[in-house]
């Protein structure tokens, strides 16, 4: 094949599609050996899957080595900028906070609100986690609750398993409603994103109720479900109560962001009318390691002293996190989103000329679009210095935090970089679509196996939004070929599958490589990747096999009357 000649990805390359989706599950299968059996070091793990990745695209999918090897560095070059940007900006403005010793006041303050660090952990990776997913989202969420768990108390394990399981929940409508906007969108629904979003809001408000109750597992295992269960009970309840009527307004893409400000509101209202039991022992449990030898000893949380916690000093704690929420929201009003985009510098990737998606349209990495203001990154930098101007740090140790962050995560930009650039041979080679097409072979069965394809799209790519775009269209296309036999009928059917495919996508978030690169990196315990991995696995297929038997039972008569 010459270097003009156009590259189509095949779906089917080797004539039977369950061969074809055998030989694109390779990567796959590679990246989960090597980091939950052999336990590689993620960056390891992912350089490895990656060239697994590449060897399939060229010997079975038949993608030409110039193409493969350019897409790659697109996708690696897509890892550091924005993801790694995002993510290394996020805990920098954390950072801050801590070298100003603002953060203790922030501890303290949350110790006004309660005393037991179950309910600490509820607030801060459920709400909180879930208003930062609402507004910047990209793994900012993870990196920022897992270091503010250690600091009230948590294990660094058990702070990343937590703020991992946490960040299910908000993704579908996280980066202020983009991922269900993008799945409406391809899968052939225009603007109208209510067809889809309600019904990805009500899958994911159900399993609210479920998230809160292993959090609490996962923190002080069946103590912490027996003595904090009425909170977690109210947290999930508000939670999912405010998505299922959010999500089906005009105001969809503000559904995290209500569903989290209301949570808050109902945690505390709750908490001044009820106060569980077992706190100081639960202030033990949490700082116990999960897995000795990689963590440091257990250091018990004390509770500050809070009596001379003032109003301003509480005010000046939380001033960082105001910042986010206030430069996030400006940023998200439709006029100034623009005036970011404009920003934006495109520009046409060499070797890629003659790439095609597998319906014949120009490839989307034909072009790479440098979107330096439009991302949350350049936002999270801007919050760090304005934050460590009012702390009065000085500029050049602000900086060099900054600097010492990047020392520190050198090898999780390797791993995100490699992930990337996995997930786009993967996907520009027809790889990906491979193993889409043999599982929406299912049949009648299919609407069962729906939120399996977001899970995949997510474990590969590390983004729900990316997910949808990936399968958004085919999830349409079965649903108008299965739809016309089933109770539902075409159009109920096409948005039932789509939106399961947004919902199906929050529980592939905590396994992705991009994930648990982000948590290891926040909690500063080097290689814990494949620990983290081996926790929270069993959670995540848990959680799929909940939200299959509820998309499948929604469309038969049996739950068909959840749908709008």
């Amino acid at each position: 094949m010459t270097p003009l000649e156009v590259f189509t990805p095949d779906v089917n390359p080797l004539a039977r599609q369950w061969l074809s989706a055998l030989a694109a599950a390779l990567p796959i299968v590679a990246m989960l050996v090597t980091l939950a059996v052999l336990r590689w070091k993620a960056h390891h793990a992912g350089m490895f899957s990656w060239a697994v990745a590449l060897l399939v695209a060229l010997g079975a999918f038949g993608m030409p080595l110039h193409m493969a090897l350019s897409v790659s560095v697109q996708g690696f070059l897509y890892g550091l900028f924005p993801i790694v940007w995002i993510l290394l900006c996020a805990i920098w403005m954390y950072q801050v906070t801590v070298i100003s010793g603002r953060f203790d006041d922030l501890r303290s303050t949350f110790f006004l609100i309660s005393e037991d660090p179950r309910v600490l952990g509820l607030l801060i990776v459920f709400c909180f986690g879930g208003l930062l997913e609402a507004l910047a989202g990209f793994g900012a969420p993870v990196a920022i609750t897992a270091a503010m768990l250690i600091a009230v108390g948590f294990s660094p394990i058990r702070s990343a398993i937590t703020a991992l399981l946490a960040n299910t929940v908000p993704v579908a409508f996280g980066a202020v409603g983009l991922p269900v906007l993008m799945a409406a969108r391809v899968g052939g629904f225009g603007d109208d994103v209510l067809a889809v979003s309600p019904i990805t809001g009500r899958l994911t408000a159900l399993l609210c109720l479920v998230i809160p109750f292993l959090l609490l597992a996962v923190m002080d295992r069946h103590n912490g479900i027996r003595e904090v269960w009425p909170l977690g009970l109210a947290v999930g309840a508000s939670f999912g109560v405010t998505k299922w009527i959010v999500s089906a307004t005009p105001l969809y893409n503000l559904t995290e962001i209500f569903a989290s400000v209301v949570t808050i509101i109902v945690a505390i209202g709750f908490l001044k009318l009820w106060t569980p039991s077992g706190g100081l022992g639960a202030r033990q449990a949490v700082a116990v390691p999960m897995v000795p030898g990689v963590e440091p000893a257990a250091v018990p949380g004390t509770v500050p002293n809070t009596a001379d916690l003032t109003g301003r000093r509480i005010a000046m704690a939380l001033v960082p996190y105001g910042l986010v929420i206030v430069v996030f929201g400006i940023a998200a009003l439709p006029s100034v989103k623009a005036i970011l985009k404009s920003t934006d510098v495109s520009f046409a990737w060499p070797g890629l000329a003659e790439m095609t998606a597998a319906d014949g349209s120009a490839a989307a990495h034909q072009v790479f679009t440098l979107g330096w203001a439009s991302t949350p990154g350049i936002l999270l930098a801007l919050v760090a210095i304005v934050v460590g101007l009012i702390y009065r740090v000085p500029l050049a140790e602000v900086f060099r935090e900054f600097w010492r962050n990047v020392v520190k995560m050198r090898y999780a930009m390797l791993t995100i970089g490699s992930v990337v650039a996995l997930a786009y041979v993967m996907g520009d080679s027809g790889q990906t679509l491979a193993l889409g097409m043999f599982i929406a072979g299912a049949g009648a069965i299919y609407p069962f196996l729906a939120p399996v394809l977001g899970w995949l799209g997510v474990y590969v790519t590390g983004s729900d939004t990316s997910a949808n775009i990936l399968f958004s269209g085919l999830q349409s296309s079965v649903g108008g070929q299965i739809g016309a036999g089933s109770p539902l009928g075409v159009e109920s059917m096409r948005a039932l599958l789509v939106g399961s495919n947004a919902a199906g996508g929050v529980v592939g978030k905590m396994i992705s490589p991009q994930s648990l690169a982000i948590a290891a990196a926040a909690i500063g315990v080097s290689g814990s990747e494949s620990i983290i991995l081996r926790r929270v696995l069993k959670w995540s297929f848990i959680l799929l096999a909940f939200l299959c038997v509820l998309a499948g039972l929604m469309s038969t008569p049996a739950l068909s009357w959840l749908l709008p």
